[in-house]
């Protein structure tokens, strides 16, 4: 998913709401905005797909800090992305997917335990899909199961950092998340230097072995990638549980055909459809390599651009009215995992890990509706989607 980071995603969220540009929702209003902090906005779903995939003139280095692979570019982040792609393979997924379909199970059963069947569980599905995040990453990584409420907390203070806008609070929080990354990588290197172990290496100790590059990762290079595929994901699983939750809420014909039976094929579709409709990742960081046009503005060499995928995603150019649920005829136009070379490396691990988590609240309740006693909530930017879902699971 995409990263706040994204996480698993090589996005960067950016904190640029311009009204402008969006009315919140996506829906945009102006094609390319120029905002008081000097950014250029696209929100055309044309110019956010060329702008994507002209990574020599809208470069991915936004960033000071070494950010691997989504801050690369040309043969550098190549070579790193060919790497991280072995760990996304369609073996590795089937392989996981037992133990993901577990977790999800025991997430939502532990949600509904105790709790009296004829008046409904409360649940909220961004928190839901927050500890189901978690466990989930730390299965797939093979860190220990007692970093779960750590990591818990700290998507917390992730969000109020960011929301506050504050430079010294969110280096406190990123060196907070680097320090249980380093912890993790400096006891699987300890363990390839000991003595030979009967025991299969899980991922985190098979990256640290790693030589593809022709040498070793560097310590930092291991902290970015642990921390992409980690640090953003575990948020933005979280936000794309509860689109995706609150979406099937609404709509009941749709959670019903969903109970029924659907194939995992539709039902990613459905998945990713939902997403499109309402983007939980709101935009992603570019800087202009060269002075260059889009769509009639003079874009300066050294300026940034931010590709709003949220406005692109509800173009009326390509989508027509951008509400109306179409999990086909969209799919082709999806820009939730992004496009071109940074495309999501781990698009099909997220996707099976909302789709068994979906399978697994549906299994647990006849119907799934919207509390009435409690309000959803917006996230603030960057964020999109909600930051609270309550549902009740009759």
């Amino acid at each position: 998913m995409r990263s706040h980071v994204s996480g698993r995603r090589e996005l960067d969220r950016h904190d640029q709401q311009d009204p402008w540009a969006s009315d919140g929702v996506g829906r945009p209003r102006c094609p390319v905005a120029h905002g008081s902090d000097g950014t250029w906005t696209l929100s055309r779903h044309a110019d956010v797909v060329a702008a994507a995939r002209d990574d020599v003139t809208f470069s991915n280095a936004t960033s000071r800090f070494l950010k691997v692979p989504n801050g690369l570019d040309g043969d550098e982040h190549t070579a790193f992305r060919t790497l991280i792609d072995r760990y996304f393979t369609a073996d590795r997924l089937a392989e996981l997917h037992p133990v993901i379909e577990r977790i999800a199970d025991e997430v939502v059963r532990d949600a509904v335990a105790g709790t009296d069947p004829g008046l409904g569980t409360r649940v909220d599905a961004v928190a839901l899909g927050a500890r189901f995040a978690v466990r989930a990453s730390c299965a797939w990584l093979g860190w220990p199961a007692d970093l779960s409420d750590e990591l818990l907390e700290w998507i917390a203070a992730n969000r109020a950092a960011t929301r506050s806008g504050e430079l010294e609070r969110t280096a406190d929080v990123a060196a907070w998340f680097d320090r249980v990354v380093h912890q993790q990588v400096v006891a699987r290197r300890a363990a390839l230097e000991g003595p030979a172990s009967s025991t299969a290496p899980d991922v985190t100790a098979q990256l640290v072995a790693d030589e593809s590059l022709g040498r070793p990762l560097t310590d930092a290079e291991l902290t970015s990638i642990l921390r992409n595929w980690t640090g953003g994901d575990l948020d933005s699983l979280a936000l794309c549980a509860g689109v995706v939750l609150a979406y099937l809420a609404d709509h009941p014909c749709l959670q019903d055909r969903v109970r029924s039976g659907v194939s995992d094929r539709e039902l990613d579709a459905i998945v990713d459809e939902t997403l499109r409709i309402d983007d939980p990742f709101a935009s992603n960081r570019r800087v202009a390599t060269t002075d260059t046009v889009v769509h009639g503005r003079h874009v300066r060499a050294g300026e940034r651009v931010a590709l709003s995928w949220a406005a692109a995603n509800r173009d009326p150019e390509v989508f027509g009215d951008p509400d109306a649920f179409d999990p086909v005829g969209n799919a082709a136009h999806n820009l939730v995992y992004g496009t071109g070379r940074h495309v999501c490396p781990g698009r099909g691990l997220a996707t099976m890990e909302l789709r068994l988590l979906t399978r697994a609240v549906l299994a647990r309740s006849m119907a799934m509706t919207a509390d009435p006693d409690r309000a959803r909530e917006r996230s603030l930017p960057p964020s999109g989607g909600y930051s609270r879902v309550p549902l009740l699971l009759h």
